[in-house]
């Protein structure tokens, strides 16, 4: 209960938003939405403060994602690429993503600005055939989900892929301690509490830095 106050108390004090002008046309992609996935090790809880994006058209959209991610599913390396996923609507492909997040188990507050390869963009509108595991036959598909991973010690991966042609690797990048710590100051320097099996994991193990 005590963290579902901070976190509720947070999240009331700043304002979410999505800053693009009302006259720049729509997005034309072959499909309604692409995906941000959020995924962090086994243990290495993660709390996203903000995904932020520039659209491959120059607009601002803000806070298009958050929250808690997902677990690979082991403490040491990476999972396969996927994660806590989102629709990210009415947004064109990115040119660039805005991160900042909540490492618990440190505890550390990162950001990092990734620009986005233009290699990235053509996969994620290039139809291709692969055979779905959810359907059991063959279809056209598209790597139209990104997936940022992050690590303790700043790390971050991040991914495209689709429901059925996987995922392959866009890059590792190094973060930076945030300055302003958690929330940028506006919560006093309190970070959201990390969940008892992972501070017990944590305390038994320790936290493997380099295996990321």
């Amino acid at each position: 209960m005590k963290r579902l106050i901070l976190v509720v108390g947070i999240l009331m004090s700043l304002s979410a938003c999505a800053m693009s002008p009302s006259i720049s046309p729509p997005p034309r992609l072959p499909y309604p939405a692409w995906y941000v996935g959020l995924a962090a090790p086994q243990h290495m809880e993660v709390w996203v403060e903000t995904v932020d994006v520039i659209d491959q058209r120059g607009l601002r959209f803000f806070r298009v994602h958050g929250g808690v991610a997902s677990y690979t599913g082991q403490p040491e390396g990476w999972g396969n690429g996927a994660g806590k996923s989102k629709p990210i609507n009415n947004v064109d492909l990115p040119e660039r993503i805005f991160l900042r997040w909540q490492s618990l188990v440190e505890p550390q507050a990162y950001k990092i600005s990734i620009q986005i390869p233009q290699w990235v963009r053509d996969q994620m509108i290039k139809p291709e055939q692969a055979f779905c595991l959810w359907t059991s036959k063959w279809e056209e598909d598209y790597r139209d989900a990104l997936t940022l991973g992050m690590a303790p010690g700043g790390i971050v991966k991040v991914w495209v892929g689709g429901s059925c042609l996987g995922y392959r690797e866009v890059g590792r990048y190094q973060a930076e301690v945030e300055p302003l710590g958690p929330y940028r100051g506006a919560s006093k320097g309190k970070y959201i509490p990390l969940e008892p099996e992972n501070k017990a994991y944590v305390d038994q193990h320790g936290i493997p830095y380099g295996s990321w």
